[in-house]
């Protein structure tokens, strides 16, 4: 793929950025381990994370910052919609997703150009916080594989662990009482960067390559969250009570 541009982060989204760091500091002690390899900084890349809490999207973006990376991320269109958040949203050039509604094929396209322009682009493949009961990552959506297929831009898995114990699934219902326990525990919070996805060799037809290519790229957020959450293998340490379970997604792991 051939990218036309070097795209430069806005002051905005860079101010952000160091940002999420101060904020999360009180609630939370971040760890963070692996790092995006010197080869891919200049972009493109697509960065597919498992998705846990309505707190870990912060999480990750103090991750970026400490490894020094500012992807473009794909968030749901409420968010451009809110006062304020959305215009900060539409500053920092982050891609719109309208899921259920008709314009959701525009965040491909527009994803897609992103990394025309020499962008790392941040998306959660399941598409919402994952409801296995085990909280490993669920069976993924196949538009982060047909995102790679459409641009050829690498694939790196990001995994991350612990912001459960910070939000739960019901916020912001409760909100004031979970950031108060966070505040006494702060939980360690890690965010693990993997090794780019192999998807040479998946062949077949287009639906049948995104089914494939979509299953390795699970599997490699399962790598990369094995060790972040070692002796939790089974069940987590914490468990988030709110958290319904949704056994319809749950993949088969190794």
């Amino acid at each position: 793929m051939e990218t036309s541009t070097t795209w430069r982060p806005p002051l905005l989204w860079r101010f952000l950025l160091a940002l999420s760091r101060v904020v999360i500091f009180p609630f939370c002690r971040l760890r963070v381990s692996g790092t995006v390899p010197a080869g891919l900084r200049g972009g493109p890349v697509i960065l597919a994370a498992n998705h846990i809490s309505p707190f870990d999207p912060l999480v990750m973006v103090a991750a970026f910052h400490k490894v020094g990376i500012a992807p473009r991320i794909m968030m749901t269109g409420g968010l451009f919609d809110a006062p304020v958040v959305g215009a900060a949203m539409r500053a920092c050039e982050h891609i719109r997703v309208d899921r259920g509604k008709a314009q959701v094929a525009d965040a491909l396209p527009a994803a897609a150009q992103a990394l025309k322009d020499g962008s790392m682009v941040l998306l959660y493949p399941e598409g919402r916080i994952g409801l296995d009961p085990w909280m490993w990552p669920e069976r993924g959506k196949t538009g982060v594989a047909r995102m790679a297929a459409m641009t050829g831009a690498p694939v790196l898995p990001v995994a991350q662990w612990g912001a459960h114990a910070v939000l739960p699934y019901e916020a912001p219902k409760n909100i004031v009482g979970a950031l108060l326990r966070a505040l006494v525990r702060r939980p360690v919070v890690q965010v693990g960067f993997g090794v780019p996805v192999d998807l040479s060799a998946v062949s077949g037809t287009p639906g049948a390559q995104a089914m494939r290519a979509t299953r390795l790229i699970m599997d490699g957020i399962d790598v990369t969250l094995a060790p972040l959450r070692a002796g939790e293998m089974e069940t987590p340490r914490f468990v988030d009570r709110s958290r319904p379970v949704d056994m319809s997604r749950v993949r088969p792991r190794s």
